[in-house]
């Protein structure tokens, strides 16, 4: 297996599978999606621990997702055992999978660790105020802790993009896996920007038909009604993009990567 690099404009490509890939399957993507959320939330019940727990389980509910989207690309129907895919394997398997959770959780207190170092004062946002002003959005954004936060959080997301998959198909060890998948994302990151704009647009497009979905039915409350639903087909859609991010950026000695019916290569 190596690296594979890639067009910026395949980044384009990869939300075109995503979304033409979860509607082959949307009730199974967003079921499975809807299935990690809520164990979240049962999980969020058990303070402290619940959130380990949750953090922990993050790279495995990624690499249920990423295994139902090639369920989904091979015309058969994700069951919910896929969910939990990446404790079904070996005991080897299994474990690099958990020490690749606690690297995850540990990557994640480091990014709050940093937010919380940085933060100084942060504007307060009152609930109960009304309308949030322009000036508390501006000092919001232009808080040192959010920033800091998110120059931590890029490379651990890049080191974490491609590592459930490399330690439970391909037998990559929790540590190579973070490097390995770091610099697939460094070295294809004309089409991780172009994959991010992406979606950035698909969102956009997204918020903008339900908001005029919403003043046809009539204002907040109808937003209210269908604001969930979206949101969770939103990100049940991105999560199945993942999987094609993996297959085209590295190159394996197995078969070809399965494609959707009638889409070019």
């Amino acid at each position: 297996m190596k690296l594979h690099l890639v067009p910026a404009r395949a980044g384009l490509q990869w939300v075109k599978l995503g979304v033409k890939t979860f509607f082959r399957q949307p009730l199974a993507m967003s079921g499975l999606f809807f299935m990690f959320m809520a164990a979240v939330s049962v999980f969020s019940l058990i303070p402290l621990l619940g959130t380990v727990i949750s953090l922990l389980l993050v790279p495995v509910a990624t690499l249920g997702l990423m295994a139902a989207t090639r369920e989904a690309t091979q015309g058969r129907f994700p069951m919910p055992s896929t969910l939990i895919s990446g404790l079904r394997g070996t005991a080897v398997q299994t474990r690099n999978m958990l020490i690749l959770g606690a690297m995850y959780t540990a990557g994640l207190l480091l990014v709050l660790g940093t937010a919380t170092l940085f933060a100084g004062e942060a504007p307060v946002v009152d609930p109960n105020a009304g309308e949030v002003s322009a000036e508390m959005v501006r000092a919001s954004l232009a808080n040192q802790g959010l920033l800091a936060a998110l120059v931590v959080y890029l490379p651990v997301l890049m080191a974490f993009w491609h590592a459930p998959a490399l330690v439970h198909w391909h037998g990559v060890s929790p540590g190579k896996s973070l490097f390995f998948s770091f610099m697939a994302c460094w070295g294809n990151k004309g089409a991780m920007l172009f994959y991010t704009l992406g979606w950035i647009g698909v969102f956009m497009l997204v918020g903008l038909f339900m908001s005029l979905l919403a003043a046809l039915l009539g204002g907040a409350q109808a937003l209210n009604v269908v604001l969930y639903p979206a949101v969770l087909f939103m990100a049940s859609m991105f999560h199945t993009s993942i999987y094609f991010t993996f297959v085209d950026s590295f190159e394996t000695a197995g078969p070809a990567v399965p494609t959707i019916p009638g889409e070019d290569a």
